[in-house]
């Protein structure tokens, strides 16, 4: 059982429990009530809660299940770390106490000493439907994007120190467009945004979250990507999109400077305008690792059919700011009417990546004020 307010915190708790012991039934929930009411239902081998929640106090949640449980492994996760705090909760028989931002690797260490040992065994499940079907029967949750592979794998090495770099992080991400999206949505989201305004760029959502939780929910993202890079058909045609995109993203910051206008969020668009395209690459993946197989015709067959609906849904579901999706938009058509210049100079960017022809561009340029 996880319990914390903050889904991002809590998924990346379960990520890390998955990681060490796959199949495990993992219940997430962001109330004392909720959580008390599914204990009299389920027998949790393992409990994790954080200290403040919305309706109770975790602690007194943790003393009514220990009137009736006394050796169940509690795990109290909080931002308080003083002496006084822990001796509050020592009576509680609390197996271990997480401080918040934690460091994932000992996050990890902790649990793995208070999981039971598994027997669980994978297996493979080949789905005989097809892949068109398969996919037409995703649920929106199951849609995501693929991680490049460098990124992942710096993440998998860790960033140790107590200051992390938020340039580096900027430096190491701002190519990667799934891990930009999960972050700027992480950043946007009630647990994070407060009274803010919208984050439109990954240096926006790194200096929201804090050096320290961007790595943490970076490090849970990448626990739960499948893996592309066995796959040399996927990982050519993926590297093809996030390159296409990476161009355009330069590009189209290179414009904005010339005209004087703020790059961040044009950046970010140019970087998510083949999100539809990663995101069937990524099912194919994950539907080839089920042992599954799929030739070349019929994958780039699924990329045209499913794309833009793929995109469409990914947008509504990580609530991409308005200003981003119209953006993106005009990276393939501008609108009739009330057209700003953001918008014509990421059309004018895409049209010379797409090297078309000089009258069009020499008509998006003078709209662009760039005659």
């Amino acid at each position: 059982m996880v319990v914390d307010d903050d889904p991002w915190i809590a998924d990346l708790l379960k990520q890390i429990v998955l990681t060490m012991r796959p199949g495990t039934q993992i219940n997430c929930f962001g109330d004392v009530q909720s959580a008390l009411a599914a204990w009299q239902e389920v027998n949790y081998s393992l409990v994790l809660a954080d200290w403040n929640l919305p309706d109770d106090s975790g602690i007194r949640m943790l003393q009514k299940i220990r009137e009736h449980d006394r050796t169940t492994p509690l795990v109290m996760i909080t931002g308080r770390a003083d002496r006084q705090s822990v001796m509050e909760i020592r009576p509680l028989g609390i197996s271990a106490f997480i401080t918040k931002p934690f460091d994932v690797p000992h996050v990890v260490k902790c649990i793995e000493a208070l999981l039971p040992v598994s027997d669980y065994v994978p297996t493979s499940i080949v789905c005989r439907e097809a892949f068109s079907s398969y996919l037409n029967g995703l649920a929106d949750d199951d849609l995501d994007l693929p991680m490049l592979a460098k990124v992942k794998e710096k993440l998998q090495l860790g960033y140790r120190g107590e200051t992390l770099d938020l340039r580096e992080l900027t430096g190491d991400w701002q190519g990667d467009p799934a891990l930009c999206a999960h972050l700027i949505t992480a950043s946007n989201s009630a647990a994070y945004i407060g009274l803010s305004t919208q984050c439109t760029s990954l240096n926006d959502a790194l200096r929201r979250l804090g050096a320290r939780t961007s790595v943490n929910l970076a490090m849970g993202f990448a626990l739960k990507q499948c893996c592309i890079q066995d796959n040399l058909m996927l990982t050519v045609l993926m590297q093809d999109h996030v390159d296409s995109a990476v161009r355009l993203a330069e590009r189209v910051v290179a414009l904005a400077k010339q005209c004087g206008v703020e790059p961040a969020p044009l950046q970010t668009a140019a970087l998510l305008h083949r999100m539809g395209e990663l995101c069937v690459i990524y099912q194919v993946a994950k539907w080839e690792s089920e042992g599954n197989k799929l030739d070349e015709p019929s994958l780039i067959q699924a990329v045209n059919d499913f794309a833009a609906p793929f995109a469409i849904k990914l947008k509504a579901r990580w609530g991409v700011p308005r200003v981003l999706r119209e953006l993106i938009g005009a990276v393939y058509a501008l609108p009739p009417a009330q057209m700003r210049c953001d918008q014509v100079l990421m059309r004018l960017a895409a049209a010379i990546n797409n090297s078309e022809p000089p009258a069009a561009i020499d008509r998006l340029m003078r709209l662009a004020g760039m005659a």
